[in-house]
């Protein structure tokens, strides 16, 4: 399952990536990239269908750590689409609207309060009654979607793990639209980025891998996207960019290096 997941990953996050570049009208591309990811789903359940799971452990990992992240997706260009389509016209029209789509965010995060406390803080002694299927306990924060969903390949909590994986990329995504609309200069960081893109891209990679944000369940776009506000940086490909890095012959981690060599050289001084 491992290798396959990995597969479907990779290849989805590049089909994405390149439909992200060639095509520039946004309700054309999310059409296009979520006939993507149905398609990818639809690979890997028919995986499980067939083959099932070694353990109770493979099971529970893969619906709460491996079919959220693609049912994530799905779920964001989905909400996504749905915004494009529906928004309205006018700027103060578009800046309420937007504002009435972040408030369901936030009601969202309201109604679901313990088991986002439960899943950001790492919890595992409820897993295999969240995340196996043929288990579950109405009296735990059950959704109304799980009873008309296919069980064999839906858990009782897998839904909710994507939805909020989701709902933090799509926060990002109206809170980007306002400020690209309404950005009020008064309250921007006081710090900006004075060093190279490539240096930054190549932090943000390295903190991401550590998976040292939300228990590592944080989208790479997400983590980029609160750089670049807090930061006052348009770091644009960021993908092209640390491609450029993976393929560099000498020293792909130059930046990383020459920090800590300047953060040893200040200890020593001290």
């Amino acid at each position: 399952m491992e290798k396959l997941y990995a597969k479907t990953c990779h290849k989805l996050e590049t089909i994405i990536h390149e439909l992200e570049i060639e095509i520039n009208c946004p309700i054309e591309k999310t059409e296009t990239i979520i006939k993507q990811i149905i398609h990818s789903l639809s690979d890997l359940k028919g995986h499980v269908l067939k083959n099932g799971f070694k353990s109770i452990d493979e099971e529970v990992f893969f619906f709460k750590h491996q079919k959220p992240v693609i049912v994530a997706k799905l779920i964001y260009y989905n909400s996504i689409y749905k915004i494009e389509t529906r928004k309205p016209y006018g700027a103060k029209s578009i800046k309420k609207y937007l504002k009435k789509e972040l408030r369901k965010l936030k009601k969202f995060f309201e109604h679901n309060i313990d088991f986002y406390k439960y899943y950001r803080s790492g919890n595992s002694f409820l897993d295999e009654n969240f995340f196996s299927r043929g288990k579950h306990d109405i009296r735990l924060w059950l959704d109304t979607f799980y009873f008309e969903a296919d069980h064999r390949f839906c858990t009782s909590h897998d839904y909710k793990v994507a939805k909020i994986i989701a709902n933090d990329l799509i926060q990002v995504y109206l809170e980007d639209q306002l400020n690209r609309n309404y950005k009020n200069r008064s309250n921007e960081s006081s710090l900006s980025w004075t060093g190279s893109k490539a240096a930054l891209t190549e932090l943000i990679y390295a903190l991401y891998s550590q998976g040292i944000f939300n228990n590592g369940n944080t989208d790479l776009k997400l983590i980029t996207k609160t750089f670049e506000t807090a930061l006052n940086i348009d770091l644009g490909d960021f993908y092209h960019t640390f491609m450029e890095i993976k393929a560099r012959k000498i020293n792909r981690t130059k930046f990383l290096d020459n920090l800590c060599e300047t953060l040893i050289k200040k200890m020593d001084e001290q």
